[in-house]
């Protein structure tokens, strides 16, 4: 089942819990802290296949999670790290979250983190001091990150094969390529996206996809309305087929191009060549008439085209003209390009560093990305944790903030909202 939208949440490991250990041997006095860290959490790891063609098997599968990491070990041991969670998508997915765009899968392999799994905590080993010999904090681990991820399969296709409903673009696709689509003589044949593989000769090949029957008011949902039309906009070139016995070919043609515009402006300024189906049995002087009507609406320099997908007439000049405007779009794209360097991580804005404090009630609530995450591998059990806290929150400045807004003794600081915890000042 070929599908092209989905949603999945993903959810990075946790990191694991840093462990309170002390040293315990015989002939060994004051061992001391020995409690090890806490493995990170796994990555949500997107990588591009050309071995996926559909988003199918999300329909399914809505949550996908990455391995916890392990907690840490006595003698200064460190916890496993979480296994990363690797999801193959077909190449041209991309990926988005809340209407933003994350990342673009546009190449075979490609590779992105969509989602970083949590830090292990700190055993007590870390927190060894010249005032706090045998400490009996450790830090829990951090969680890792969850993203409600929308995904959108856009084709990636050499050349476009684009019409009205029955214009012989399937019969086209099956005439000079691998692929085997449905063929009939009635419109909507074709209700998904088939592509074929065309080979020229023995080092030259191209990538075609049949894209679904377009009419007037496609983009505006009419017929199989605008799923499709994504599929046209990764493709270098496109093939505008007309039927040679539609009663005004030129109208024919605006309808389409209108659609494109309407869609996504750029797409109509796509190099693309025009032919004519279907020309068996059709007058020579015939076809010249509408070449030459054609010549006045289409773009300057667009080679215009007679063929018969049936019996393959007209074809093989019309391919090679293809290949060669596919050739010079691909040279415009690679000098564009700029090399990637690493595996790329997913970056939220940068607000670690700020905080802020509300009263509500006769509760202080702070919130804050960094002061959060502090408060999240802090084990509020533990009054030697909460002292760590109240340092961390007074280097940053928390505490100061806290007495200008009129905080009391005794009085209630919850951390994070929803909460994560609280402390008494």
């Amino acid at each position: 089942m070929f599908v092209d939208t989905a949603t999945v949440k993903v959810c990075a490991g946790d990191g694991g819990n840093g462990v309170v250990s002390f040293r315990h041997e015989k002939f060994v006095d004051r061992g001391g802290p020995d409690g090890g860290d806490g493995g990170d959490g796994g990555n949500v790891v997107l990588q591009a296949s050309r071995n996926q063609n559909t988003l199918a098997s999300f329909r399914y599968h809505k949550e996908l999670s990455a391995e916890a990491g392990k907690p840490g070990f006595k003698q200064k041991k460190h916890g496993r790290s979480g296994k990363d969670l690797t999801i193959k998508l077909p190449v041209g997915t991309v990926i988005k979250s809340n209407g933003d765009v994350l990342a673009d899968l546009t190449h075979d392999g490609q590779e992105v983190i969509i989602a970083k799994g949590g830090k292990g905590g700190f055993g007590n080993a870390h927190f060894v001091s010249s005032r706090r010999q045998a400490p009996r904090i450790a830090e829990k681990g951090e969680a890792g990150d969850v993203l409600d991820l929308e995904l959108e399969l856009k084709s990636i296709a050499d050349v476009g094969i684009i019409g009205l409903p029955n214009a012989g673009k399937s019969t086209l696709l099956a005439r000079v390529s691998n692929a085997r689509p449905e063929i009939a003589n009635y419109a909507f044949t074709t209700l998904t996206p088939n592509l074929g593989v065309v080979d020229l000769d023995k080092n030259t090949s191209l990538l075609l996809a049949d894209v679904p029957g377009l009419i007037e008011g496609a983009s505006q949902g009419k017929g199989l309305g605008d799923d499709f039309l994504r599929h046209v906009e990764r493709t270098s070139v496109l093939v505008h087929l007309i039927d040679a016995y539609q009663d005004d070919v030129v109208t024919a043609y605006k309808t389409i191009i209108k659609e494109l515009k309407d869609y996504q402006i750029d797409l109509s300024s796509k190099p693309q060549v025009v032919a004519l189906n279907k020309i068996d049995g059709i007058d020579e002087d015939q076809i010249a008439d509408m070449q030459k009507q054609l010549k006045k609406v289409v773009p300057k320099g667009t080679q215009l085209f007679a063929v018969s997908a049936q019996s393959g007439v007209g074809l093989k000049p019309m391919l090679f003209e293809v290949h060669k405007l596919v050739v010079e779009a691909r040279q415009a794209v690679a000098e564009q390009e700029e090399p990637e360097a690493g595996l790329p991580v997913l970056r939220l804005p940068d607000t670690m560093h700020s905080w802020d404090v509300v009263k509500e009630g006769k509760t202080f609530v702070v919130t804050g990305r960094k002061i959060e995450r502090f408060a999240h591998r802090t084990d509020f059990e533990s009054n030697q944790a909460v002292e760590r806290l109240r340092d961390i929150m007074k280097k940053m400045g928390i505490m100061h903030q806290l007495r200008r807004q009129g905080v009391e003794p005794d009085q209630t600081i919850t951390i994070g909202k929803p909460p994560i915890g609280s402390i008494q000042y």
